[in-house]
């Protein structure tokens, strides 16, 4: 018996890696986060599986569905949304799971910051503008942040942020950011990527708030950075005509000879 943590993607049930489905199909029990982890996913469980929404259920709860599930020898599907590296609650559960010297595995899913940027039609990091991306959250009810972790200091970097969980407090974003990027900086907010009912709003730190009106909903990232949007960029070495490497040696004493 081994409960298989699984990545579910951002929304869309077809963004779903085939490992993550492959598992679904082959488990008899299904623990799904139902206020994130959309219907479609579902389809892949096997005729006659338990599934279980867990979006009411307290962490005792799930473990003792788990070891239910343990103690029959049965398969276990867990399904979170997006990529379980961040923000899953998965840490704790498998640290459970240790204890209770339950097997498990993990398997990635796309995360929700790529689904946004895949709506936007983005690459968020460009030649000279932008080569790092930080995913980061203000503090909030259920988590507070770490001492040093905050918009400032990460915006200070120039780096593009995708800011999740934070839709709630938007006026405290641009204010924060602001100062450090510039009333200019474009801006996004990608309400429920990948969704049916996806909804974009693009606009700059000074024209967001007229932009946004009142659709504060919480399933939402907010992207900050020189990189959206911008036609401004150079070009990279990677495809350059001129660049010696290993895959394209160029010139009479390429850094790579034995590739030609």
């Amino acid at each position: 018996m081994t409960v298989h943590f699984i990545g579910a993607g951002p929304g869309a049930a077809d963004l779903l890696t085939l490992r993550g489905r492959d598992l679904i199909a082959a488990s008899p029990v299904c623990l799904y986060a139902g206020s994130l982890v959309p219907e479609g996913v579902l389809a892949h469980c096997p005729p006659g599986a338990r599934i279980v929404n867990t979006a009411p259920m307290s962490l005792d709860d799930i473990v003792s569905e788990i070891a239910a599930a343990h103690a029959q020898g049965k398969d276990v599907a867990r399904l979170h949304s997006g990529d379980l590296s961040i923000w899953s609650a998965m840490g704790e559960q498998l640290r459970r799971l240790r204890v209770l010297g339950i097997p498990f595995t993990v398997t990635p899913g796309v995360p929700s910051f790529s689904a946004a940027a895949a709506a936007l039609e983005a690459e968020l990091t460009l030649p000279r503008l932008a080569q790092s991306v930080v995913l980061t959250r203000v503090p909030g009810r259920s988590s507070a942040m770490p001492e040093g972790e905050n918009l400032a200091a990460f915006a200070a970097t120039g780096a593009v942020l995708a800011i999740h969980l934070s839709i709630h407090m938007l006026d405290k974003v641009v204010a924060e950011l602001t100062a450090h990027y510039g009333a200019d900086c474009p801006v996004a907010i990608v309400w429920r990527a990948s969704w049916p009912d996806q909804r974009i709003v693009r606009a700059t730190l000074a024209t967001l708030d007229a932009a946004v009106g009142a659709e504060l909903e919480r399933t939402a990232i907010i992207l900050v950075g020189k990189t959206l949007g911008s036609e401004e960029f150079s070009e990279s070495c990677l495809y350059a005509a001129d660049y010696d490497r290993r895959y394209r040696p160029i010139g009479p004493a390429p850094r790579f000879p034995e590739a030609s």
